[in-house]
């Protein structure tokens, strides 16, 4: 291996593999070093350097020049140049990981290779990264050779090779193929400022813009809708809400919870509860299937949400106002002031800063201690309560079926034997009409 070619070699693995040409030199100069240790012995002060210009290599063992090719000789000329390829392969390994780990959160194309199991393999280059089950919206399924666009989570070593991950539920993924497919995004021009996601069934995306003349959300959505199915086509089908973002929670966390109309908001500052008033047409609409609804806006607002109609909370406000009186300690006053501050349960109060209920009550630490676990205690009970009103409710339902499909085989049974009847009646009718002369014949003379 004389100087050309070793300069050969370094430009041919820096164009073919992206690897640099100086961690190329380090791998083969490491590579010659371990190997001569294996004729001199691995505790032996050895160093090669190679000549960055001209391909020359100097060696030495302690004080004594080593000429290269003399210990290539010695060693074996294929024991050499497999600690040379296996240094450079570490070296393309961590290449590859510096590139991968650039792109982190960044939103990258492949091609299926193949499915094993709960794992989807993905070609990226000539990276093969992993599409976990559990990072793939539910529901869709990839065939081999199909493109697939998903997001870089993670990448690390495994041996020689690099491991990437790659995911489609997260958050991120969404807001990536916003900046995708919407220019304004791209350019700065529209923010994204909150993405709260269930992947496969819906996100709410909350945007903004610097420049008064643009419609943040008639941008995103584009004319017809062109923008955001482009969007929902590469999420199989998620639903996504587009709203207008702004930083004064009375007016967020309304446009959160559309396409519900929102009649009041109150917030309650020290539990970190908005509490949410709509009319009665709008209470499940605001809620959403399952709770969706107003989960996703608790999320995209950072304010645990509840909603309920004025007299539901005039209901829990009486309620609450008459069980915490009940515990030692705490006088109407101090249960109004709970209440105001949006503490409405004894699983609330349970929760409560010691300090804030000592300023709001004036009380002591020890009084303080004693109505939280009064509270801890009446908490738990009242759970107990709330499940077993739970069973008993199921289990009536439970009889009610049962009843319900006795009542209705009792009806089928009677209908058919009513039918029975009629038909037996039919009969018996038909057989008893005296038979008809034919035609031609009279009565006798």
């Amino acid at each position: 291996m004389n100087a050309s070619e070793v300069l050969r070699i370094v430009d041919s693995l820096h164009r073919e593999k992206n690897i640099e040409k100086e961690v190329v030199f380090v791998a083969i100069e490491s590579a010659l070093v371990s190997a001569a240790r294996k004729h001199f012995g691995e505790e032996a002060d050895i160093e090669f350097i190679i000549e960055r210009d001209s391909g020359q290599i100097a060696g030495r063992c302690g004080q004594d020049e080593l000429d290269y090719e003399e210990v290539i000789g010695r060693i074996g000329a294929q024991t050499a140049k497999q600690v040379i390829i296996q240094k450079v392969r570490e070296a393309e390994r961590d290449s590859q990981i510096d590139e991968f780990n650039e792109i982190i959160n960044d939103l990258v194309t492949g091609t299926v290779h193949r499915n094993e199991g709960r794992v989807t393999t993905v070609t990226l280059g000539p990276i093969e990264a992993i599409l976990p089950r559990s990072e793939q919206i539910p529901g869709e399924s990839h065939q081999p050779n199909e493109r697939v666009r998903a997001l870089v989570t993670e990448v690390k070593a495994q041996g020689s090779r690099v491991k990437v991950v790659l995911s489609r539920t997260r958050p991120v993924f969404v807001q990536r193929l916003f900046e995708n497919e919407i220019p304004e995004i791209a350019d700065g021009v529209i923010s994204i400022n909150a993405i709260s996601r269930e992947p496969g069934y819906r996100s709410k995306v909350a945007v903004s813009s610097i420049d008064s003349k643009v419609d943040c959300v008639g941008a995103c959505v584009g004319v017809r809708g062109n923008r955001i199915k482009m969007v929902i086509d590469e999420l199989a089908g998620e639903r996504i809400d587009i709203v207008r973002f702004d930083e004064d929670p009375m007016q967020m966390i309304p446009n959160a919870l559309q396409p519900a109309e929102v009649d009041e908001v109150i917030l309650c500052q020290m539990m970190g509860r908005a509490i949410v008033l709509v009319r009665e047409d709008q209470l499940s609409l605001a809620i959403g299937k399952r709770g969706q609804n107003v989960r996703l806006a608790s999320k995209l607002c950072t304010w645990d949400i509840e909603i309920m109609t004025q007299g539901e909370l005039e209901q829990q406000i009486d309620r609450a106002v008459q069980g915490f009186c009940k515990l030692e300690g705490v006088d109407e006053e101090l249960a109004n002031r709970l209440v105001g501050e949006g503490y409405l349960s004894y699983d609330d109060l349970s929760v409560i800063e010691p300090p804030d209920l000592m300023a709001m009550g004036d009380l002591t630490e020890s009084q303080v201690d004693a109505i939280v676990e009064q509270a801890d205690v009446l908490a738990v009970e009242a759970e107990e309560r709330e499940a077993e009103e739970k069973r008993a409710k199921k289990a009536a339902a439970a009889v009610a079926a049962v009843e319900a499909k006795r009542v209705a085989a009792e009806q089928q049974l009677r209908a058919q034997a009513a039918s029975a009847s009629e038909e037996a009646a039919a009969d018996a009718t038909e057989s008893a009409e005296p038979a008809k002369p034919a035609e031609g014949e009279g009565s006798p003379e």
